[in-house]
Formats: structure tokens, sequence, C-alpha cells
């Protein structure tokens, strides 16, 4: 008997570059928002030269989170929830349901960022820039070939990102030789620093953002795992080029003894490396960190919803649409809701443990993924990542939880 999902893709069906860089580019740029430029600025403040191994590590934790995942997305052809409920019926609503939440809650601060991004770049009120920002990210939602159109925006803010930091890194001047030894013999070590940073790359939905981009491509089956792992491959480097440029750039001016303002760490850093048009460029790496991440966890977020009623499958555009809505309605009415978010972040932090955990006791079920045999490697490297999110995001939330009372 045939297992349906070990479909072999017919060698002529070749994936297309422009699916496997917008699936990597969309799951970068949905982790690169304004927690990304924030978190990075101040623990490079805290380490020094010592936060290179903290990326080191971080993203090789990366690396096992997003290969585990992907694989077993395009192995399985299903989405994560659908993995879930075959892993224990109902998982998979609990998964989307958290999911939801958090990205909904984390997309109010996406919007946040978008508004303070035009204002730093244009002198824009944030509110109209966050009213601005979301009707941009709804317009690419309005074509019918929309997955298309978030790739090349994913692509697009990606690689100006990377050109503007890269640019600011270098006229700061830092201390690289100092900086490369660290990164693997280091005088500080912060583990918190390590956690924050992997469950900023690829906690909540941010995990699943190009595993289920892939599969809305098509792109699945034992034959497609050399593509999803080097599209998975991609999106880390990425994430670690930019963090990396802006390591670089802080390290450059902690170096020459300035001052960064605690207010507005990574604006700080621009405008001291580069004076008004580095504040400037700040606001254009600002828009488009926040920008991508409205639009990745918007599609991410309904990614996890769409199986669960035929109408929200045949309209998934509208509720994505309706998903940036409420995030901009509620900034623009509420403004930055924090103690939900502190509770929310949280919860989010769970999100990886319980994900990745899910998918690898789906990788040893036969139902799930047929024949197909999961790399040893990798299980144990995921099941360390799995163990020790969950502990650390267990005590995050044990701490935060009397903060809101």
């Amino acid at each position: 008997m045939k297992d349906k999902n070990l479909v072999h893709t017919p060698k002529s069906e070749k994936v297309s570059k422009s699916v496997l860089f917008g699936a990597a580019f969309l799951m970068a740029t949905s982790s690169i928002g304004p927690g990304f430029l924030t978190q990075t600025t101040v623990f490079t403040q805290q380490l020094a030269a010592s936060f290179g191994f903290v990326i080191l590590i971080s993203l090789l934790l990366d690396v096992f989170v997003q290969i585990n995942i992907w694989r077993i997305i395009a192995v399985s052809g299903l989405r994560g929830q659908e993995i879930a409920n075959k892993v224990l019926p109902g998982l998979g609503v609990v998964l989307a349901v958290l999911i939801v939440i958090g990205g909904l809650a984390f997309n109010i601060g996406n919007v946040a960022g978008a508004g303070l991004g035009l204002n730093a770049m244009l002198g824009m009120d944030p509110v109209y820039g966050a009213v601005l920002s979301a009707a941009f990210a709804i317009f690419i939602f309005l074509f019918k070939e929309a997955g298309k159109a978030m790739d090349k925006v994913a692509q697009a803010a990606g690689g100006v990102m990377i050109l503007l930091m890269l640019y600011v890194a270098f006229t700061t001047s830092p201390p690289v030789g100092e900086a490369i030894v660290n990164t693997f013999k280091p005088e500080q070590l912060s583990i918190f620093a390590i956690i924050t940073i992997v469950g900023g790359s690829v906690g909540g939905y941010i995990t699943f953002a190009g595993g289920h981009r892939l599969l809305d491509a098509g792109v699945k089956g034992i034959d497609s795992l050399p593509d999803v792992t080097k599209s998975s491959v991609m999106g880390i480097a990425v994430t670690g080029v930019m963090r990396v440029a802006l390591f670089l750039a802080v390290l450059g001016v902690v170096s020459m003894g300035l001052a960064i303002d605690p207010a507005n760490p990574p604006a700080s850093v621009f405008k001291l490396a580069a004076g008004e048009v580095g504040y400037r460029m700040f606001g254009v790496i600002m828009w488009a960190a926040a920008i991508t991440s409205v639009v990745g966890a918007a599609y991410t977020s309904v990614s996890f919803i769409r199986t669960f009623h035929p109408a929200i499958e045949k309209y998934h555009n509208w509720v994505i649409i309706l998903f940036i809505l409420i995030s901009t309605l509620t900034f623009a009415i509420v403004g930055k809701p924090v103690n939900v978010l502190i509770l929310v972040g949280a919860l989010n932090a769970l999100i990886l443990p319980l994900g990745l955990g899910t998918i690898l006791v789906a990788a040893y079920k036969k139902e799930i993924i047929g024949n197909y045999k999961h790399p040893l490697w990798l299980t144990i490297t995921g099941g360390i990542v799995v163990v020790a999110m969950a502990v650390l995001s267990i005590m995050t939330l044990i701490e935060q939880i009397p903060l809101l009372f």
C-alpha cells in the first residue's frame, strides 16, 4: 500500500529558488522585529565582546530547532497543528490557541514598532505611521498571489536591513579581533541571554513560519528534504548576519566609550555612529523589521487555524487582514498593553518546547511520517533544546505572573 506521506516529487518539478528564499526570509524577517533590535543592543552593552559567544550558541540551537520542525512538516505534508492533533487529539488546538494569542499580542508591538520606524525616518506621528504601515501590510494580502508578494517584500526588506546594518557596523570601527576571540573563549557568560535570543529567533509562531510557507507553495515529501534543510539553514544564516552586524555596530560604540540612551538603545547606537543620517537609517531598519514581522506574525498565526473550518481556509487572506486590523486598532486606541504582553511573552516561551517536543514525538510515528527515518543527532539535539527551554520558560512564568497583580 502506497503511503500518501511519501509521495516523491518528480525531478522535473524543481523547487524554485524564489520559494526557498521566500520561506527563509519570511522566517528571518519574522524574527528580526523591534524586540530583536533592542535585545541585541542591550545584551551587547552588558556582555561586550562576549556577546559573540551568545550569538554562536544561539545560532546552533536555532538550526537544531528549525531543521527538526521544517523536515517533519515537509515529510508529513501537514501543518504544525495537524501534526500535534495526530500526536494527541486536541493538542493541535492548544498549540494553535497559544500561537494565535501570542502572535496577536506581539503584533501590537510590531505595529507600534512600524509607527516608531516611520517617526524616526520621516518625523511622522507614531500612531499615523502604524496605521499607514498596517495599510501597506494589508495591501500585500489583497493580491491573489499573496504568498509570492509576501516573499518579495520579505526578501527586499531583509536585503535593505542587512546592507544598512553592515554600513553602520563598518562606520563604528568595532574591535573585530576581540569579538572573534570572545566568540570562542568568552570572558563573560549569560545563560539568560542565550535563552532570550533563542526564544526571540525561533520562539512562538516564528519556528513554523517558513515551514508552513513551503508547504503552502507545494514543497513537501521525502525528495524535498535537501531543499527544505537548505532553506531553513538559510533563514538562520540571514538572522545571524543581521545579529552579528548589529552586535559589531553596538560594540564599536561601546568601545569608544559613548553612552547609549537606555530609553531607545538601538536608535541611540545609530545616531552615535552616523549622526542624524544614522538616526534616519535606524528608522528605515526599524520600519522594515517591524512591517515584515507584522506580515509574518499574521500569516503564520492564521495558518494555524486554517484547517479548523472550511470558511477560514477559503477566506484565509481576509482572516489575515482582520488579524492585522485588530492589532492596529488595539495599538491606536488602547496603546501597548504592557501587562498582557508580559504574560503572553512568558506563555509564548512555552510554545517552542511544546511545538518542538510534539514534532520530535511525531518523527517516530509511522502514521504521520511513514517510513521516513529521522536522524538520531537531530532528535538528541532537539530534545536538549526542549528540556532547556521548558524549564526556563516555566521559571519565567512563575516570576512574571505576580507582576500582573
